[in-house]
């Protein structure tokens, strides 16, 4: 038994002493060398698709509103939703999970049905598990594609930019839960 704890602990210190995100570590030292070898790096450019899980109402609910919009104003305007959003490989719930879609949502607009999007893409499996895409922009719900910036992100997705193109997938008008499809081209290093 004693080799046993000898090995775990040893793994410990390694994991404590190598923080890392899917083989990029985080420490400050190695950001810091990351950014002085930048100019010598190449850009790539990352093209995924998958589908996030909007469940608003039922079982296992992943978006809840925190702020009601005034029944005085039209639409979902000043409506603010925050979730936590399955993102799976297929459009069904039972497919393979891919990570999380972390942040909120906002009616952002009086006249459309629009909302203002602000959550990271957090990869927990597959070859982006442990990095992140930060997401940001309008998101008018009705238009067949919607189109949001990608402004950021972290581990593999260092420096990232690009664009999250969303179309709805399926839509419950009882239930208000949502499929959405998303496919994603972002330039990182």
């Amino acid at each position: 038994m004693g080799a046993v704890a000898t090995i775990l602990v040893l793994c410990s210190m390694v994991m404590i002493a190598m923080p890392m995100a899917h083989g990029v570590d985080e420490s400050p030292e190695a950001v810091d060398k990351w950014f002085e070898e930048l100019g010598r790096m190449k850009e790539k450019l990352t093209k995924i698709r998958f589908y996030l899980h909007d469940t608003v109402s039922g079982n296992n609910i992943t978006s809840v509103t925190v702020a009601e919009p005034s029944p005085k104003l039209p639409n979902q305007f000043g409506q603010i939703n925050v979730l936590d959003d399955s993102l799976t490989i297929g459009p069904e719930l039972n497919s393979t999970i891919l990570g999380r879609a972390e942040g909120i949502y906002l009616g952002a607009e009086q006249q459309e049905t629009d909302l203002l999007i602000s959550w990271n893409f957090v990869f927990t499996s597959g070859k982006y598990n442990g990095s992140t895409l930060s997401v940001f922009g309008r998101n008018p719900i009705l238009g067949t594609y919607r189109e949001l910036a990608i402004v950021g992100g972290s581990g593999i997705f260092r420096l990232a930019r690009g664009i999250a193109t969303a179309q709805t997938y399926s839509f419950d008008i009882t239930s208000l839960n949502a499929v959405v499809e998303y496919h994603v081209i972002v330039i990182h290093y």
